[in-house]
Order: structure tokens, then C-alpha cells, then sequence
């Protein structure tokens, strides 16, 4: 064999290009049916038996070949998550776009790694970081990362304001003794208490501050809980305001956050994973006020503008404090002012990822394609239908509304009378609906009663869907109360 042709015991490219071809268009057609078919049938199936022992296998040391990997990929296709589906409601999942298909494909072609070097892919994701900085109106030196979701996110930020409050000793020193505390309300998502527990800081060190009557963190006792940690000798260093809570969607009092951040030299996040794209929402935006004011802003692509899974991205003011908090390569990877090394300072002096995938590619696509105005005015319906089923359930006798819709979430229950055990009716109302495959939403808590929790953050679904899921819901607690009352 010659030294120029590929081995093909080894070489992993089609020994048939045109047999490969047919086999791609092959599935590209079953994605792009499975995408148009996306309001019909069930929303949600469990895995059949047979899917599970599919892919509950030895691995397969001589391969199965094309075909075979084909054959179990289409057959993966009805068993989601559910949330393309229009009445997918109980979890703050984007539902995508047929779009996506597009930059996929191409990034798969290009396999870029974005942790740096001068190549198309980082002018791209250059593109979508000022974009981002444009659409929050922060600075033009203002810095940005696209990253896997607003967990990650919130991690990058929560760094930057411990090391700026350490003076960046912290990155050689650690945090042992520095006292430092946060605070947030209780409404805030989880993953900032995970970032004090990553970074060191202990979750112990994020102060917890209570909610007013309108689900916003209570300012009083936000300035008299700084003003104790004092007093005590800690050192305050951040507060994360939220823009749209994880089971309300309430948004806090951002311009007043930004002037206690201000008054008491405290870094000010926002934790805006699906709210802050309402940004977008001409209805919307005036409640964001001061989200313009923040040191730095973690949110999602792939919530509410619909970017397939995965795309989040954090947003920091000083860019030059984001820099020094993650910048350090070691010889292999210095910058020049020529060649493959140049294009310098690379995406991986603003994060801990070196190896980074093509996100902004799908990014910069859904923006570019659909543009903002058009993703604004799916965000606007969302809200509207929100407001839709609100008034719904107030005017039904039986339900029972638990929390004003503040943004695209309404919470609500069945309210029979003479049941004994609310929650678990509930609890079953939920899982029949899912199981059934009519609609999903989820369960929370609302000052201790059950709700059903309907999110709207998909472009898809109709009013139609909603009166639906409520005749459903009936539906289901009629039948579970006369099972109830025969047993």
C-alpha cells in the first residue's frame, strides 16, 4: 500500500462517500419529520423496554457499523424530554427550531475547538459576544464567554468577584480565613450555591435573604444583613439579584440591587438564565431596569431563544478582572503576533475550558436568522399566555390560583372540596398528565400547597393548548376522585 493512501483498518472516513451521503440525507430526513410532527402525538412516552436494552449493551470491540448506528439513532427519536412539544410546560426548556439544523451540521464539518487560536469559528463567537453586550447595553470593553448554561456561568462570575475581592492573591493562596460572605434571595436558583461550594467559599458564606409579599428579595433585610456581617467582621463581597425565578418567574428590584451594590462596594451578579432574554420583549424589558448596571449577568441560549441544547453565556464588565481571574497558559499555548497563534487574548483566558465546542456557531445563527425583534415577540406571547391561564384558573370554581403570573409561569391547583390530601391529588394530576401523554408540567410548592407549574417558554404552543391542558386536568381529577370515592 503507499505511504499516501489511508489504511482502511484505521482511517475512520466512508470507504463509500456516496453510500455515506444517502445514509445523512437518510437521517436528515427523519429529523427534519420528527421536527415538523412536533405539535402531534404524545408529548412525552417513557423508553419502551426495548430502547433501554438497546442501549444497554457490551461495548462492541469490532463496531456495528453505519447502518446499524443508523437504525438505533432513528429509533431514538420519540423518546425526548418532550420539549418541543407545544404542551411541554414544566420545565424552563427552549424548544428549539428546525434552524438549528443548519449551523449543526456545518460545525460538525468544521470539529473547531474554541478554546483558542486565530481561526474562523473565534470571529463568530467574537461576533456573538458583542451582540450580548449590545442587546444588556453594557460597555464596549465589557467581556463575554459562552459557555454550557448558566450553572457554569455563574461559576465564571462568582471567580471573578472573589479574586477581585481578594485581589486575584486567592488564585495561589486559596480563600482560607478571608471571611467572605454573598447574599441572594431565597427564590435563587441552586447553582449559586453550588459556585460558593465549588470556589472554596462554602455555601454557609451565601446569605439567604427572605422574599417580600411579592416574591423580590426584601431589601430591608438584605442591607440589614450586610450591615451584621460587618459588624461581625465579614467581608460582604456580592450580591446576586435574580431575573425570573425558578418557580414564579419574579424579577427582583434590579435598579435598587445596583444601588446597595454600589453604596456598600459589592460585586453585583444577576442570575437571568431565562428572564434576562426578555430583554428582547418590548413589554418586558422596563421591568429589567438595572440589569444594565450589573458586574456581571449569566443566562441561556437554549431557554428562551430556542438554541438547541447546549448554549449559555456569562457577561462581565471589567474585562480586565475577567482576564486576570482565568488567564495563565502554559508554553504550548502562547500567543504570537502571526500564524495559527495569533488572535490574542483567546476564549480560554476567560474561562477554565480549553477544549470548547462550536456553540457559538448556533448561537450566531438563531440570532442572525430570526433576529431579535421576532424572538422579543415569542417571548411577549409566552407572557401573554401566561396571563391567558391565569384568568382562566381564577374564573374556574374548582382551581385555584397560588401566586400572580409575574412573567411566564403560572402556578395553580385543583381545589376540591372535601379532599383530604390536596398535595397528593395534585401530585397524581401531574403524573396522569404526563404518563398520558397530554401535556407536562411540573410540581412545586407555594407557601406550603402543591401547584401545578406551567411554564410558557415555548414558541409553539397556542391558547388552544392551554385550554386543553385545563379540560384535561378536570378531565383526570374527576376520574382519580370517583376512583377514590368507589375504593
Amino acid at each position: 500500500m503507499s505511504s499516501d493512501t489511508n489504511d482502511p483498518e484505521t482511517t475512520l472516513d466512508p470507504s463509500d462517500w456516496d453510500a455515506f451521503s444517502a445514509r445523512a440525507h437518510h437521517m436528515l430526513d427523519q429529523a427534519l419529520a420528527k421536527m415538523k410532527s412536533a405539535r402531534e402525538g404524545p408529548v412525552w412516552r417513557a423508553p419502551s423496554s426495548d430502547l433501554r436494552d438497546a442501549f444497554d449493551q457490551a461495548l462492541p470491540t469490532e463496531g456495528i457499523g453505519g447502518e446499524a448506528v443508523s437504525a438505533q439513532i432513528e429509533k431514538l427519536l420519540p423518546y425526548g424530554v418532550g420539549n418541543t412539544h407545544p404542551r411541554f410546560f414544566g420545565w424552563v426548556h427552549g424548544a428549539g427550531a428546525p434552524s438549528g439544523l443548519i449551523p449543526d451540521i456545518a460545525g460538525v464539518a468544521m470539529n473547531a475547538n474554541l478554546g483558542g487560536r486565530d481561526h474562523g469559528a473565534i470571529a463568530v463567537e467574537r461576533q456573538v459576544v458583542r451582540w450580548c453586550r449590545e442587546m444588556f447595553d453594557f460597555p464596549l470593553d465589557s467581556s463575554g464567554l459562552i459557555v454550557s448554561g448558566t450553572s457554569i456561568a455563574t461559576l465564571v462570575a462568582m471567580k471573578v468577584a472573589r479574586d477581585q475581592a481578594l485581589r486575584f492573591i486567592s488564585r495561589k493562596a486559596g480563600v482560607s480565613g478571608a471571611g467572605l460572605v454573598g447574599y441572594t434571595s431565597q427564590a435563587t436558583h441552586s447553582c449559586v450555591a453550588q459556585a460558593f461550594d465549588i470556589l472554596g467559599l462554602g455555601t454557609d458564606a451565601l446569605r439567604v435573604v427572605p422574599v417580600t409579599g411579592d416574591y423580590k428579595i426584601d431589601l430591608d433585610a438584605l442591607n440589614a444583613a450586610i450591615a451584621k456581617d460587618r459588624e461581625n467582621g465579614l467581608t460582604p463581597f456580592a450580591v446576586i439579584g435574580t431575573a425570573g425565578s425558578v418557580d414564579l418567574g419574579a424579577i427582583d428590584d434590579l435598579d435598587a440591587l445596583a444601588d446597595i451594590a454600589r453604596d456598600e462596594g459589592l460585586w453585583y451578579h444577576i442570575d437571568g438564565a431565562f428572564g434576562a432574554t426578555a430583554i428582547l420583549s418590548d413589554v418586558v424589558r422596563p421591568r429589567l431596569k438595572g440589569i444594565e448596571r450589573a458586574d456581571s449577568l449569566a443566562f441561556d441560549f437554549h431557554k428562551w431563544l430556542h438554541v438547541t441544547y447546549d448554549a449559555g453565556f456569562v457577561l462581565i464588565r471589567s474585562e480586565e478582572a475577567h482576564r486576570r481571574s482565568f488567564a495563565e497558559r502554559p508554553e504550548y499555548l502562547q500567543g504570537a503576533e502571526r500564524g495559527l497563534a495569533a488572535g490574542n487574548p483567546w476564549p480560554v483566558d476567560y474561562g477554565p475550558e480549553l477544549s470548547r465546542g462550536f456553540r457559538a456557531l448556533k448561537i450566531w445563527a438563531q440570532l442572525a436568522e430570526h433576529g431579535p425583534k421576532k424572538l422579543g415577540a415569542a417571548i411577549t406571547t409566552n407572557c401573554e399566555q401566561a396571563q391567558y391561564l391565569g384568568a382562566q384558573v381564577t374564573e374556574a370554581q374548582e382551581l385555584e390560583l397560588l401566586a400572580p403570573v409575574m412573567l411566564n409561569i403560572c402556578c395553580f391547583r385543583y381545589a376540591a372540596p372535601d379532599v383530604s390530601d390536596l398535595d397528593a391529588l395534585n401530585d397524581e394530576i401531574v403524573v396522569e398528565l404526563q404518563c398520558q401523554g397530554i401535556a407536562a408540567p411540573s410540581t412545586t410548592t407555594i407557601d406550603g400547597k402543591r401547584a401545578i407549574r406551567v411554564n410558557l417558554t415555548n414558541h409553539r404552543t397556542t391558547q388552544a393548548d392551554l385550554d386543553l391542558l385545563l379540560d384535561e386536568i378536570r378531565r383526570i381529577a374527576g376520574t382519580l376522585l370517583n376512583q377514590k370515592g368507589n375504593s
